[in-house]
C-alpha cells in the first residue's frame, strides 16, 4: 500500500508551539502494545509486579541519574500501563496570586525535553524485558504503543486530583480505561 498524506497522516497530541524543556509538572502515561498485561496484575486493590514490571520499576527510578535538573514525583506501575508526575526544572511553586503551578527557573537541560526522558525509559524498559525474554528463548514482540499521553499540570487543583488519580489507580482497575481482560504474556 502506498503512503497517501490525505488518508495516512499522523496528528500530533502535543500541544501546538508548547517548549517541552520549559520548567514544569508534566503526567505521563506510558501503554503497552495492545493493553497486553506485561507489568503483573492485580490483587487485592494492590500492584503485584512481575519479573518485567520490576524493570519498569526500576528503569523509573534510575532516570533521575540520566537527566539532571528533573524529578520524579508520584508514580504508578499498572499491568499494562504507567502513570507518572515528573517534574522538569528547578523548584517549582504554587504562585499565590492566580494558583497556577511557577517554575523558579525556566529551561533544563539545554536541549532535554519530556519527549527525551519518555523515549529513554521505553527504550531501557524494552531492552531490558527483551533480555529476559531472549533468555527463555521467546519472542517478546513490541512492548509499548507508539506514543504516551501527557497532561501538563498547570495548578495545585489538577496536580491533586492526578495524584489522587494515581494513587488509587490499583483499587479502580476494572473500571479504568486500560482495563482490558487478562490477556498477560
Amino acid at each position: 500500500m502506498n503512503f497517501n498524506p490525505n488518508k495516512h497522516h499522523r496528528r500530533s497530541i502535543r500541544l501546538k508551539g508548547y517548549d517541552y524543556s520549559q520548567a514544569g509538572l508534566y503526567f505521563i502515561t506510558i501503554c503497552c502494545q495492545d493493553r497486553i498485561w506485561r507489568f503483573g496484575k492485580i490483587e487485592n486493590n494492590e500492584m503485584i509486579l512481575n519479573e518485567y514490571g520490576q524493570i519498569a520499576f526500576d528503569e523509573w527510578m534510575k532516570l533521575t541519574e540520566r537527566f539532571s535538573n528533573f524529578e520524579l514525583d508520584i508514580f504508578q506501575i499498572m499491568p499494562n500501563h504507567i502513570h507518572g508526575v515528573i517534574r522538569v526544572g528547578a523548584t517549582l511553586a504554587v504562585a499565590p496570586n492566580d494558583d497556577v503551578v511557577a517554575p523558579t527557573d525556566t529551561k533544563m537541560d539545554a536541549k532535554t525535553t519530556v519527549s527525551d526522558i519518555v523515549g529513554a525509559y521505553k527504550s531501557l524498559v524494552a531492552n531490558g524485558c527483551l533480555k529476559i525474554h531472549k533468555s527463555k528463548n521467546e519472542t517478546m514482540g513490541k512492548l509499548w504503543q507508539r506514543n504516551y499521553y501527557e497532561h501538563i499540570i498547570r495548578n495545585e487543583q489538577s496536580y491533586l486530583h492526578i495524584t489522587e488519580y494515581i494513587i488509587n489507580n490499583p483499587l479502580k482497575w476494572q473500571e479504568d480505561t486500560f482495563y482490558k481482560s487478562q490477556n498477560s504474556p
